[in-house]
């Protein structure tokens, strides 16, 4: 089941924690020798793949704090561990662990960062 979402922009979407944003690849519709097959064959893969639009700040890290001066003020500033993925990298993830969303009539998914398996980064792409 996906959640279709209303808004405008792409870029207003903020990942909590340690979630990731996908773009899937477009599946192979046809197999080798050109039998057609239907969506509901994808729905039952164990892994999918695509690509990484947005990132969470990573998994938190409780904040240290100084009980014996009590005279401070207390800042509870969040510290985060980032994650590997990257915007623009290729993602191997298991479907599974992902959360399927629409936005203006496209396909997202939303995993936690412990679901991808696997990164392709080209360093090529983004020089």
């Amino acid at each position: 089941m996906a959640i279709t979402i209303d808004e405008k922009d792409l870029s207003k979407f903020v990942l909590v924690g340690d979630k990731v944003l996908i773009k899937p690849k477009n599946p192979m519709n046809t197999t080798k020798s050109g039998l057609y097959l239907p969506p509901s064959v994808h729905d039952t893969e164990k892994v999918q793949s695509g690509y990484v639009l947005k990132t969470g700040p990573g998994y938190p890290i409780p904040a240290i704090t100084d009980n014996d001066e009590f005279w401070k003020e207390s800042k509870d500033q969040v510290k985060y561990v980032p994650l590997q993925a990257r915007e623009g990298d290729l993602a191997i993830f298991l479907q599974k662990s992902g959360f399927e969303i629409e936005f203006k009539n496209e396909k997202y998914i939303i995993v936690p960062h412990s679901a991808i398996q696997m990164l392709i980064r080209d360093e090529e792409i983004f020089t």
